[in-house]
């Protein structure tokens, strides 16, 4: 049995292009992802597109000047909260 990682961006803008070469080198497939802050205006970023499992909250997505991408799903802080607790293993990354 594979074990998911749900990876939370939490970087400033300045440091996201450095955390998603990270990612990058760490994501699985079955893995989710967490845009939060600044790091949700990477939203459009290459290394994203074909990730699955994509999510950013959606009282961050309200400093993006466009909508989101169509894989990135769009959701509540009760949703989120839900969300982490399916994981076992968890990665901030700042």
């Amino acid at each position: 049995m594979t074990t998911q990682t749900l990876f939370l961006i939490q970087s400033g803008y300045a440091h996201t292009d450095q955390v998603l070469d990270q990612l990058e080198q760490i994501h699985s497939i079955n893995d989710h992802i967490v845009l939060t802050g600044d790091a949700v205006l990477f939203a459009h970023d290459v290394r994203l597109q074909s990730k699955q499992n994509l999510y950013v909250l959606e009282n961050d997505a309200e400093i993006l000047s466009e909508s989101l991408p169509s894989q990135i799903k769009l959701i509540s802080y009760d949703q989120f909260a839900n969300l982490v607790l399916d994981f076992t293993r968890c990665m901030s990354l700042k």
